[in-house]
């Protein structure tokens, strides 16, 4: 397989695993749907360099341990069911109080931005994609398929994984877009708790599902 074919080829694979609505989405829309546009960015940019460093990782070959290493594989597993958990019921429980879980200031473009703003969202899509061991162990099992032979192992791993994060960017410019133009509903403080709310318990299904899947 050339590497242009490869290129292609995993382009299509995870364009349509991109394209699948999933924790990803749910948080990139909720956050930008609130009017806090910084901090979705943020999260947008900690998703995709988690997938950066799932790519690289397995690239030189370190998430082989997650399918060798049943118990670094457990570890991480229930690390990130607890951690979707905890963000989940936040989220349901900050508007049930009446208040919010970030606490909006003005920004320099006059938008109100929740406290942290990008690096607070960095975080928690970082967060979120790196205590995901499914992510590792998908990288694990397809990226080796796509890989030339001959080819540098290491720098074919990344520049497919490149790919990846490229298609999520633009699909995230799409989702935020999308979001952004809610935001005149989303004014209404009803909507915002309704927002919260499903989106909770959407973090929080994906964290009890991560639990107790095999």
């Amino acid at each position: 397989m050339e590497m242009t074919t490869a290129l292609w080829s995993f382009a299509l694979v995870v364009g349509l695993l991109t394209l699948t609505p999933g924790l990803d989405t749910a948080l990139i829309l909720r956050t930008s749907a609130l009017g806090h546009r910084r901090q979705a960015w943020g999260v947008v940019l900690g998703i995709q360099t988690g997938t950066l460093l799932w790519g690289t990782f397995t690239s030189a070959g370190v998430t082989a341990l997650l399918t060798a290493s049943r118990v670094g594989y457990e570890v991480l597993r229930w690390a990130g069911a607890a951690y979707l958990v905890w963000m989940g019921i936040g989220m349901i429980r900050a508007r049930a109080g009446g208040g919010g879980e970030e606490q909006p200031e003005p920004g320099a473009d006059g938008e109100k931005t929740p406290a942290g703003g990008l690096a607070a969202g960095w975080r928690r899509g970082l967060l979120t994609n790196l205590l995901n061991p499914k992510v590792g162990v998908f990288y694990v099992a397809v990226l080796p398929q796509f890989i030339p032979a001959g080819a540098p192992h290491f720098a074919a791993g990344v520049a497919l994984t490149c790919v990846h994060v490229v298609e999520g960017l633009l699909w995230s410019l799409v989702l935020v877009g999308f979001a952004r133009a809610l935001r005149g509903w989303l004014r209404r403080p009803a909507a915002r708790r309704a927002m919260d709310r499903v989106t909770g318990v959407v973090v929080v299904g994906f964290g009890l599902k991560l639990a107790v899947s095999d």
